[in-house]
């Protein structure tokens, strides 16, 4: 097995300091702002970024329990997969968020449409190009057929002691 680390490029903002409560999906959380702080090193990488509407933000779950394979979805009651869910617990807690880029302030990105926690480890960024990142799906597994607007996370993928003793 191969070994290597990940290494934060800077630090996301929001106005989420626990799960309950913060959307599920950036596509719930519309309006939703805050900012990247873009540590200076990596600064020079935000050249020519400002003419993006969107950006992915890819981050690290710092705050979520241990990996589970087996995973009770926000949107189901059923034990999913965890690899058929975007839940926070799993193997490489590495996150994924589509945001709307407002504006680019030195190493500063102000954002929104976000669903993450404050203070959370960025790990890269890239730019949201609907000509790669747009496919249309005819089939969306267990998914099929359920609400998906405005979901709100509960505290069921917080980092607890509790969950700690069930893990």
């Amino acid at each position: 097995m191969m070994n290597f680390s990940l290494k934060p490029i800077g630090m996301l903002h929001s106005p989420f300091r626990e799960a309950t409560g913060t959307p599920i999906q950036s596509a719930t959380a519309k309006a939703v702002e805050g900012w990247v702080e873009v540590f200076p090193e990596f600064a020079p990488g935000l050249r020519d970024l400002e003419g993006f509407d969107r950006i992915w933000l890819l981050y690290w779950f710092h705050l979520t329990a241990p990996a589970r394979l087996l995973v009770k979805p926000f949107l189901d009651q059923q034990e999913r997969g965890v690899f058929a869910t975007r839940s926070p617990c799993r193997p490489n807690s590495i996150g994924l968020s589509c945001v709307r880029l407002i504006g680019v302030d030195g190493n500063r990105l102000l954002i929104a449409d976000l669903d993450f926690l404050d203070e959370t480890p960025l790990l890269d960024i890239k730019p949201y190009v609907p000509a790669f990142d747009c496919f249309e799906a005819r089939h969306v597994g267990w998914l099929e057929g359920k609400a998906t607007q405005a979901v709100m996370a509960d505290s069921r993928f917080e980092l607890s002691e509790t969950k700690l003793k069930q893990c």
